[in-house]
């Protein structure tokens, strides 16, 4: 009732008629051209509007000038609509989404208009994280440590994705990309051990499928590195007085940390150091060797007391022998300063990445990595901007900005 009521007041209002031309985008005159219906998704129910209708010969353009007005110009949605089909497409399938907005809020949106809106507005968010970074204001207090976490978690693709691309296939084929992430938090509570939380609501995200790796001729960073430049902006990471850059140990990660964070601890997440150790153990003695345990686990002994020299003079005993134990020994000698795990300790540092794994697995791996979905590359870096959005605490403010910009336009 409410819906028809609504729809009948303004199909009564013939305001939006305004003369015979109006002014087009382009600059020249568009003329009227009668009143044309629409139907629009509203929280209210489907209103079907008359509008004026304009047309621009010289530009081939039409256009309805309430459109502008309501802010429905480029959508069958209303903003409060397009708005739920956002937070639903954040948080679950575009078919969970069709069925929750019908079931919650009465609104009908079929299953593939979710999927086209939801995703039109990822790629809005995508472009406003690229152009809005502001830090918070000076006087706002920054956490006394702040940590900055990269990592990569693949994303099921779509055939025509994946051509010419190598993977891990029997094959040699790939069946996903990789996603590349970014996550700041800060970590000032304890726990009964006194080992570093981290803050409930300090956990940002920022990815996408792009390179962390820049080529040898190119001035510019690459991509990732400058969307986590980005995201320490926008946290203000260079203010907090001990900034941490926490990473598994892939190459890349302190590559861009030592070029664009040089001034931030560096520590290489304890446990995947552990898993290497644990891995030569069983390439050296056997998978199951009782033998094999005990090594791997006075070699966590070692780490875990600040010990790098006994881990290194244990492995170069088999490095001579055994391919796993060669490699680890590099690795270990590659990220020493890094793996400085008591001292860490006694800084009340966190020595694990398990917020960066987290967020793999909550920003990304939740909503873009279930039973039966391939993605293309634009449709999983549009939700994956928006998720990362929603989960972030970032909604709100994209949308007043939004708002603000439809509103300046109309």
């Amino acid at each position: 009732m409410a819906a028809r009521a609504v729809e009948q007041r303004l199909n009564a209002d013939t305001s939006d008629h305004a003369g015979p031309t109006v002014r087009c985008d382009c600059g020249k005159a568009a003329r009227y051209a009668g009143r044309r219906p629409k139907t629009f998704a509203t929280v209210l129910g489907d209103m079907t509007l008359e509008r004026a209708y304009y047309y621009c010969a010289p530009c081939g353009a039409g256009f309805c000038p309430r459109d502008r007005a309501l802010r429905l110009r480029d959508s069958s949605l209303s903003p409060g609509v397009l708005r739920m089909v956002g937070l639903v497409g954040a948080m679950v399938s575009f078919e969970e989404g069709h069925e929750l907005l019908h079931a919650l809020g009465g609104v009908d949106v079929p299953t593939k208009h979710v999927e086209r809106a939801a995703e039109s507005l990822g790629r809005e968010i995508a472009q406003d994280e690229r152009h809005v970074v502001e830090p918070p204001p000076a006087d706002e207090p920054v956490a006394p440590t702040l940590y900055l976490g990269m990592d990569g978690t693949g994303v099921p693709m779509r055939a025509l994705e994946l051509l010419g691309r190598n993977g891990k296939q029997p094959d040699g084929s790939a069946k996903t990309r990789e996603v590349k992430l970014c996550t700041v938090w800060s970590a000032e509570g304890r726990d009964e051990e006194g080992t570093p939380v981290r803050d409930v609501g300090s956990v940002t995200y920022s990815a996408a499928i792009e390179s962390a790796a820049s080529a040898d001729t190119d001035e510019q960073p690459s991509a990732f590195a400058q969307r986590v430049v980005r995201e320490a902006t926008r946290r203000a990471f260079d203010r907090a007085p001990r900034r941490v850059v926490l990473g598994a140990g892939a190459p890349w990660i302190w590559n861009l940390a030592t070029e664009h964070l040089p001034d931030a601890i560096q520590i290489v997440d304890r446990f995947h150091a552990k898993q290497h150790l644990s891995d030569v153990s069983k390439s050296i003695f056997g998978a199951t060797s009782d033998l094999a345990k005990a090594w791997a686990r006075q070699r966590h002994d070692e780490l875990d007391v600040g010990d790098v020299e006994a881990v290194l003079r244990a492995l170069r005993i088999h490095a001579g022998t055994d391919t796993e134990a060669r490699k680890c020994v590099e690795y270990v000698t590659t990220n020493r300063t890094r793996m400085r795990y008591a001292a860490f300790r006694a800084q009340g540092l966190c020595t694990s990445t398990g917020v960066v794994e987290a967020g793999c697995k909550v920003a990304i791996g939740t909503r873009c990595k279930r039973a039966g979905m391939h993605w293309t590359v634009a449709g999983a870096d549009a939700i994956i901007a928006l998720r990362c959005c929603k989960l972030s605490g970032r909604f709100e403010d994209f949308w007043e900005r939004r708002s603000a910009a439809k509103a300046a336009v109309a």
